[in-house]
């Protein structure tokens, strides 16, 4: 196993919107993750942090929009999602310490 510290900075944040809590009652969780990682090492870190089994991962790699704001046009940086199916049994707390 690598390094901890790599391992938390592998997962950068969880999805929370409509979207992603319907999801959760299937058993799926949405991550935003460091775009160099693969699903490899996003199922260690993810497995390590919250202490779950993982069945399957699904990558969405979003690119960067073109936007305006306030008449400046600037671009939105571009992010990786991993949809997270867990083991049946396992479940994920994300309201957990906030």
């Amino acid at each position: 196993m690598k390094n901890k510290h790599n391992l938390y900075d592998i997962v950068v944040k969880p999805v929370m919107s409509e979207k992603s809590n319907n999801l959760s009652a299937l058993n799926k969780y949405i991550f935003f993750v460091d775009k160099r990682s693969d699903k490899s090492s996003i199922k260690r870190s993810v497995e390590f942090i919250f202490d779950v089994k993982i069945d399957a991962i699904n990558i969405i790699n979003v690119r960067g929009d073109n936007v305006r704001f306030k008449g400046v046009k600037g671009k939105q940086a571009a992010k990786k999602k991993a949809i997270v199916t867990l083991a049946q049994g396992y479940k994920i707390d994300l309201t957990e310490g906030v």
